[in-house]
């Protein structure tokens, strides 16, 4: 946390992007970006840092203040007007969609776990809705990965599915990331 804040960061969330990146070369080239689970804001940073003439939008239940270059909605990404302002604040398909979503946890790991898969699932559906072809999906999950259907799906519709737990996640954590590259297309269901 103090690294973030030393270096402008919002949160130590940038440096897992940063070393998902650096693994697998996710953000360079990248023109239109959408972050979902913006809150607080640590991912659309390295985006804007790393490639400034990006367009970017993102979206959080929470509020976010303002980041130079991000067009942020404080809205439920789950309501049926969310793609949709998303796409249009962009002007045109993405070619990387991130998603740091996950639900608010009540406490019972199986229920806070299918919660969250939930959202991995609709976060995944509106990427292999909007992507362009050849585009990336990262998303959060939790300890087990990404179950085998949602895995199946990420298969069939993207070139390589990787699951990754970058260094900067706390040794306890559960999380891990996904990371889907090369979308094939909508055509691929």
């Amino acid at each position: 946390v103090k690294r973030a804040k030393a270096e402008g960061y919002r949160s130590r969330a940038a440096y897992k992007l940063i070393e998902l990146d650096e693994r697998f070369e996710l953000i360079r080239g990248s023109k239109r970006v959408v972050d979902l689970g913006l809150a607080p804001g640590g991912w659309a940073q390295v985006i804007r840092r790393r490639i400034p003439k990006a367009t970017v939008v993102g979206i959080d239940l929470l509020p976010v203040d303002p980041i130079e270059g991000v067009t942020i909605f404080e809205m439920d990404f789950l309501d049926d007007a969310a793609p949709g302002k998303l796409i249009e604040a962009l002007g045109g398909a993405p070619d990387l969609v991130l998603s740091d979503m996950a639900a608010n946890t009540v406490g019972h790991p199986q229920t806070d776990a299918l919660r969250t898969m939930a959202l991995v699932e609709t976060a995944l559906h509106f990427a292999c809705e909007v992507l362009e072809p050849g585009g990336t999906f990262v998303s959060k999950v939790f300890a087990g990965g990404a179950d085998s259907e949602l895995v199946a799906e990420m298969k069939r519709n993207f070139k390589t599915v990787k699951h990754a737990k970058p260094p900067a996640s706390r040794k306890g954590s559960v999380e891990w990331f996904v990371v889907a590259q090369g979308f094939k297309g909508r055509s691929a269901d």
